[in-house]
């Protein structure tokens, strides 16, 4: 096992019925599932990340932050979307625990870089939502973190808070380091 494939807040709060909805964000889920699978089926790492909020969570609107209330810890909506397949063997990474310290990367207080270093894990294939926030944040992580990091260009969506946010977020990634990828291109790699 030397591949990680993790899938960024793929959760109910975050699907267009969702209270932070992302546009499209349900688009994409036969695609992830597609990745799912090919990494289910190669034997490598399946690593779901989340967010996962006290009540009063510092990010919310309601406690001054820029977000609705979102993701709350065992409310529906912080589970992930029922939609996407979820093996029996994967790790979940929980983020945002803290109610005063907001945390959009996986890699934030989640101790999953030591876990995929500890696992001999050297490269990682990241999709999921929001582009421009997790998703971003997550990759500039997973690269600082020494992983050979891969954007699976097929499986992300944006919020685009602001027009061009997403494709923002794009180009800072790629000046990162991070290579851009489909699943056919990844079919090959792993």
């Amino acid at each position: 096992m030397t591949a990680a494939l993790i899938i960024v807040d793929m959760q109910r709060d975050f699907m267009p019925s969702g209270s932070l909805a992302v546009p499209d964000a349900d688009q994409i889920i036969p695609r992830l599932n597609d990745y799912i699978q090919l990494f289910q089926e190669r034997r490598e790492l399946v690593v779901f990340t989340r967010d996962w909020h006290p009540r009063e969570h510092s990010s919310f609107v309601t406690r001054g932050g820029a977000w609705p209330v979102h993701c709350v810890q065992g409310t529906a909506g912080a589970q992930i979307e029922p939609a996407l397949s979820f093996p029996p063997l994967c790790l979940l990474a929980s983020k945002a625990t803290s109610p005063d310290r907001e945390a959009y990367s996986g890699f934030d207080g989640t101790g999953l870089a030591d876990v995929l270093k500890a696992l001999g894990i050297t490269r990682v294939f990241v999709g999921g939502v929001a582009t421009d926030y997790c998703v971003k944040s997550t990759v500039l992580d997973a690269i600082k973190n020494g992983f050979d990091t891969l954007l699976l260009k097929d499986g992300i969506r944006g919020v685009d808070l602001k027009p061009g946010d997403s494709q923002g977020a794009v180009e800072e990634m790629k000046k990162a380091g991070a290579r851009f990828v489909s699943f056919s291109d990844v079919k090959k790699m792993i």
